[in-house]
């Protein structure tokens, strides 16, 4: 009954939006707003332009938890009424042109983000799908695409960005802020409005196409300008000669924020990232932008430009982006970069199919089906009716729906034309089947050497090391990329030193250093014999593999454990990997001081705090409860942490609490915290201990 209910709820909210988009269109919005960051408020005044179609009792406008005044249509007040998801107007308006206008007030629980660090904060927003309802008023259905223009007072030392051409900053004196003025020229989505505030340092470029591009960093990052936005001009370049269609809007700018929720976000015109992806020169070897980059920007087509119509379609925008964006990696790395990471996604489909059956069509689907195996769809059929075709269908497609939603049909029935394809049965294997068949995917590596050789290798799995011993020699020695190697070391890792020793060497003379950190990784302890040639590890362009080396090594040679303490002392790393690994080894090297280890403690508690970001707070935490260290101060870190908006922080903290209260004496140290704690961190409390009772 519950779940007939929903999809009652359900139908009827789609219904009635459709109805509403039937009757009325909404065409312009100009938003007039001032965030308040000490209050982690928003307010301002809304003019919307609109026309009303057919005969309409009562037009809404999705706001959630907001109030509102001075709401006037035609110039006139009116009344409205205020549902606290919607804004109602019922009277006022008129068949043709109208002009709404009113002033609201929101605290949004989401979608707008307030991220402390002082006076170094930033606020960003992130709509994905329907959210921006939460911060501004605006429309939930993706089908209403209306042309956003922002308007927005800040301070003079923040950098102010949103979506569209900026046209001028100019300071009121009244108010004693700068307005920002940003004008959108073509419609979109609501989700896809933005908002990010921050102390920011901005470098431009142009395209091939003169299309400007902005790229932003923090003020403190300014030296990771070129490894942070490595290859952004060339796949700009490559993707709009690949995708046949001029990039849709005036300008794309991106920037990095602290604490983002996910890898990044189309919205229009201007991408949003996390902080995450901004690497030094080395880092960018451990974890880079270049994926992510071309994803979100392949999303200012397919997603932006031509939106789908429901979340039955979404593949229509994720299968797109993440296809593109493949894509554009081969054009930067090549066939056997493009066909290795096909094949991980083969991989990790059929795994998951064994598990979890779930067509491509179906609005509940993972995002591995959605983004991967919408990805494998398209590759079936660029494969099937040739590049020339595929490319062609798909510059039809974009032209011909260009600033409107699709369907799955409208795409499929631009194949067709261009191709007389089977596309009601390409429908039925790969966009309404739930399987995943790995067999029937081969026949697409076929022509590829390294994908052959790596099958080749898995296929040797079950085969005695004898048997193998010269095969891999042989591969370790060639110029097989970097997996096959991979491959085999892995099914090297429970083999003796002794028998493995010579083929671990030739893995370190690759000079790889994906080969060389798999060796790391799997080596087990290190060999007296081995020890300097394995310390070279720590030399390498890799802070996760210098991180690994510098644990193994410490394991290895317990009467050199200070030695290693003291060489790692003013590392720092890819996001303090290399710091955190150092404070960990102070913790469990027994000739460390006791005042040492109080510093290591000391620090560690002070990165579990804001306004550090989520990962470090996390990982701190991590080890400061491996070493079963509660403080006070660890404690309420971890409540606080119960509270991020971070769903991967506060799912860690929330387990890590339960798993602490379930102990008695644990949950007396917490209950002693009480008359310390904020009314807020209190109340967090309070929900943990009834759960308990």
């Amino acid at each position: 009954m519950k779940l007939f209910r929903f999809i009652t709820i359900l139908f009827y909210i789609n219904l009635s939006f459709a109805q509403q988009i039937d009757k009325v269109d909404f065409i312009q919005c100009d938003a007039f707003v001032t965030p308040n960051f000490s209050e982690k408020s928003i307010f301002g005044k809304i003019v919307y332009e609109f026309k009303v179609l057919k005969a309409i009792d009562t037009i809404k406008i999705d706001a959630k938890n907001m109030d509102f005044s001075n709401v006037t249509i035609n110039g006139k007040a009116v009344n409205f009424k205020n549902s606290g998801k919607t804004l109602d107007i019922f009277e006022g308006f008129k068949k043709g042109k109208n002009q709404l206008i009113f002033n609201y007030e929101a605290k949004p629980k989401q979608t707008l983000y307030f991220v402390a660090n002082n006076e170094d904060f930033q606020i960003w927003t992130q709509g994905q799908g329907k959210y921006t309802s939460h911060w501004l008023p605006s429309f939930d259905d993706v089908n209403e695409k209306v042309i956003f223009n922002l308007f927005v007072e800040f301070r003079n030392d923040f950098s102010v960005i949103s979506n569209g051409t900026f046209i001028s900053s100019k300071y009121n004196s009244k108010v004693n802020l700068i307005a920002w003025n940003y004008q959108m020229q073509k419609p979109m989505s609501s989700y896809l409005v933005m908002l990010a505030i921050g102390n920011f340092e901005k470098k431009t470029s142009k395209t091939k196409s003169e299309t400007p591009l902005e790229f932003y960093l923090d003020k403190n990052d300014v030296a990771k300008f070129e490894p942070t936005y490595r290859y952004s001009k060339e796949l700009f370049d490559y993707l709009e000669q690949e995708i046949g269609v001029k990039y849709p809007w005036n300008i794309y700018r991106q920037v990095p924020v602290r604490d983002f929720l996910y890898a990044g976000m189309e919205n229009t015109t201007s991408t949003i990232f996390s902080q995450d992806f901004v690497v030094d020169e080395i880092g960018f070897n451990d974890r880079n932008y270049v994926n992510v980059n071309a994803h979100e920007l392949a999303h200012q087509w397919f997603g932006d430009l031509v939106t789908a119509k429901e979340s039955k379609h979404h593949w229509l925008q994720e299968g797109f982006a993440t296809y593109y964006a493949l894509l554009a990696e081969r054009h930067l790395f090549g066939d056997d970069y493009f066909y290795y990471q096909l094949w991980d996604m083969a991989e990790q489909l059929a795994a998951a199919a064994k598990e979890q059956k779930t067509p491509i069509l179906d609005p509940k689907a993972s995002s591995l089906t959605f983004y991967k195996k919408g990805a494998w769809a398209l590759h079936v059929l660029r494969s099937e009716i040739g590049a020339k075709k595929f490319n062609k269908a798909v510059k039809n497609y974009l032209k011909k729906y260009a600033y409107k939603n699709v369907d799955t049909d409208d795409f499929l029935a631009e194949i067709k034309k261009v191709s007389g394809y089977d596309v009601q049965k390409f429908k039925r294997d790969w966009l309404e089947n739930p399987d995943f068949q790995m067999a029937s995917v081969q026949s697409y590596f076929q022509d590829n050497r390294f994908i052959s050789e790596l099958k080749e290798v898995k296929s040797r799995a079950g085969f005695s090391f004898f048997q193998n011993k010269e095969f891999f020699k042989k591969i370790m020695q060639s110029d097989s990329y970097f997996p096959v190697k991979q491959e085999i070391l892995y099914q090297l890792e429970t083999v003796s030193w002794l028998e493995k020793k010579e083929i671990i060497k030739l893995a370190m003379q690759t000079n790889d250093l994906k080969v060389r950190q798999t060796m790391a990784e799997t080596i087990g302890l290190v060999p007296n014999e081995f020890e300097t040639e394995f310390s070279s590890l720590l030399e390498d362009k890799s802070y996760v593999t210098r991180e690994i080396a510098l644990i193994k090594l410490w394991r290895s040679f317990p009467e050199k454990q200070l030695e290693y303490v003291k060489l790692s002392e003013n590392w720092e790393g890819l996001n303090k990997n290399l710091k955190l690994a150092h404070l960990t080894l102070k913790l469990a090297t027994p000739a460390v001081s006791s005042a040492e280890k109080k510093q290591a403690i000391d620090q560690l508690i002070q990165f579990t705090k804001s306004p550090n970001e989520a990962q470090l707070r996390q990982e701190a935490l991590v080890i400061l409860l491996n070493f079963k260290i509660y403080t006070d101060e660890v404690l309420i870190s971890l409540l606080e942490a119960s509270l991020h908006h971070k769903w991967q922080l506060v799912s860690f903290a929330k387990t890590q609490i339960r798993t602490l209260m379930k102990d008695n004496s644990m949950k007396e140290t917490f209950l002693l915290l009480k008359p310390d704690l904020s009314p807020k961190l209190n109340e967090r409390l309070e929900v943990f201990l009834k759960e308990i009772y």
